[in-house]
């Protein structure tokens, strides 16, 4: 068994992985058709890949990072055609090669699989992977269906905690989505953040 939630390797090892839905985000997907953005995009927390193929096959130039290798030979085995895409690596250690190159970072189920405590760490990643002027594009997990007793993950984050955690980036996009996984109605958010310039 894993040790907990947070051993994300011993969780795709065990196939002990409920964020798993085999398919791209329905707020993603949504808000890829109707934004129709371009240019290079990071997915950290990518799992099994489904969000990079969609956003790959809808133009983005887009790169999956896990830091569950399991998860990573997974997405590969999964989109053949995007094999390329994805990257075993650490979202808090990233590459000098991918600092400041990105136009999109792409948020779905990876910090609400982090503890809270990481939170700002997390924020500081993708701000530093983002080129300036780039945006950070959120399905935000604000109330996780959970049963009496269970701590997370997921984390839910409010979005008192989502004005805290961003206090100073532009607000570009923020409603709650009309679709989901058939679960997750009316839990998400869809935020779309630009980082403060420093």
């Amino acid at each position: 068994m894993p040790e907990s939630m947070t051993d994300w390797e011993g969780c795709y090892l065990e196939n002990n992985t409920p964020w798993n839905r085999g398919a791209a985000s329905p707020p993603l997907i949504e808000w890829v058709r109707r934004a129709r953005p371009q240019g290079r995009a990071l997915v950290p927390g990518c799992g099994l890949g489904h969000d990079v193929a969609m956003l790959a096959e809808a133009g983005v130039d887009a790169a999956g990072l896990d830091i569950s290798a399991t998860a990573i030979e997974r997405a590969q085995a999964a989109h053949p055609g995007h094999q390329e895409r994805f990257v075993h690596g650490d979202l808090f250690a990233l590459p000098n090669p991918w600092l400041g190159t990105f136009d999109l970072v792409f948020e779905h189920t990876c910090l609400s699989g982090m503890p809270p405590e990481w939170r700002p760490k997390y924020r500081d990643a993708v701000a530093a992977a983002l080129k300036p002027g780039g945006l950070l594009v959120g399905v935000w997990y604000v109330s996780p269906d959970m049963d009496p007793g269970e701590s997370g993950p997921p984390f839910a984050i409010s979005v008192a905690q989502l004005d805290d955690l961003f206090a100073g980036w532009q607000i570009v996009e923020d409603y709650v989505p009309t679709v989901a996984y058939a679960d997750r109605e009316g839990r998400e958010r869809v935020r779309v953040l630009k980082p403060s310039v420093s």
